[in-house]
């Protein structure tokens, strides 16, 4: 099956467009919400069930099956029935991808009720678009395709996120969040909703120090601070953060270390040929906006880093960190690195960068 084309930006603008129409009580006989990604399928979803049916409604025409557990003909019968009170009744189908020959469902999709609403959560992967129910639901329904973000497209989507709730956040805070849980936005968002009812009132930005207080990670010892301490050639204090991380490896593991250096060596590298472009050609450095869209960063904030590092690392000494990197790679994943625990990898490592 050829790959998508829907991008996680693509699902950023149709989950907003869908919750906007949702919110303005304009509803589809059937949801499709499918893909890799679940933070944004279970978010319609649990609109779509507290929107359309008041509390009391619920009660009698709001319907939860899960694929495992169900047969299509089931669901189909479940679909025809009227409301017994209100304009509608609701049909959620969770767990849709364990739904067994779920093409079936195109018999009720071909002639949907109009006193149905159907939420079918395909979760995991896609429907196949080739199918007469994908064809159906895209003709006379809503289909929303629900993309996994790079790492890089987190910082965005996280700034927004926290601007949704009124409040700012600090660019080394917005580091620490993503470095520490990655690219799980469900798990991300769960740590912010929790994190705001924490703050002072009257709050206007989340801080590291809001971070540390109330999510416990570390605004001292992290790997935007490690990357900081490389890129100022910060032996001693780069050495420290890595006995940091040695006794604590469940919260720092070396593989996200690992990844985290070579996306920073990788973004020296770009910035080191930008330069060397500038000067052959004769041309100004691309500007600032320019850069942080060639490096994949959320903010320009962190470009002075990435200059100042450039001075220190010249693309003849990042050739040779990204080879060391690989090599550490594979040493973390268990292969030739002997007895050595995490933390001595990391250890050995660094020092190879420093000496270099």
């Amino acid at each position: 099956m050829a790959k998508s084309s829907v991008s996680f930006r693509d699902s950023i603008s149709g989950f907003t467009a869908i919750s906007k129409d949702i919110r303005n009580g304009k509803f589809s006989p059937v949801y499709l919400l499918m893909g890799e990604e679940g933070y944004f399928i279970d978010r319609i979803s649990d609109l779509l069930a507290e929107s359309i049916l008041s509390e009391e409604e619920r009660a009698f025409n709001q319907i939860v099956v899960y694929g495992k557990d169900s047969e299509c003909g089931d669901i189909i019968n479940f679909c025809k029935q009227m409301p017994m009170m209100g304009a509608y009744q609701v049909v959620i189908l969770k767990e849709a991808q364990q739904l067994r020959k779920i093409e079936q469902l195109s018999l009720y999709t071909q002639s949907p009720s109009a006193t149905t609403v159907l939420v079918i959560c395909h979760k995991e992967k896609n429907l196949d678009k080739r199918s007469a129910l994908y064809k159906q639901i895209n003709k006379i329904g809503v289909v929303f395709e629900s993309v996994r973000p790079r790492d890089y497209e987190i910082g965005g989507w996280l700034s927004e996120f926290v601007r949704s709730k009124g409040l700012g956040i600090e660019p080394k805070a917005l580091t620490m969040l993503t470095d520490h849980l990655g690219s799980d936005i469900a798990k991300i968002s769960n740590e912010l909703d929790k994190l705001v009812t924490y703050l002072p009132e009257g709050t206007a930005a989340i801080t590291p120090d809001h971070i540390e207080q109330n999510i416990g990670i570390s605004k001292d010892f992290n790997n935007f601070e490690l990357t900081k301490a490389i890129s100022e050639r910060n032996t001693q204090r780069a050495l420290l953060i890595a006995e940091h991380f040695s006794r604590n490896p469940k919260e720092h593991p070396l593989l996200v270390t690992i990844s985290t250096l070579f996306s920073h060596f990788q973004r020296i590298f770009i910035i080191n040929y930008q330069k060397w472009l500038a000067r052959n050609r004769g041309t100004a450095l691309p500007s600032d906006a320019e850069l942080a869209r060639m490096l994949k960063i959320p903010s320009a904030y962190f470009l002075n880093e990435y200059k100042q590092a450039s001075a220190l690392y010249p693309n003849k000494k990042v050739f040779v960190i990204l080879g060391l990197l690989r090599e550490y790679d594979m040493k973390s994943k268990g292969m030739n690195a002997g007895t050595a625990t995490d933390g001595e990898l990391l250890r050995e490592l660094l020092l190879k960068i420093f000496l270099l």
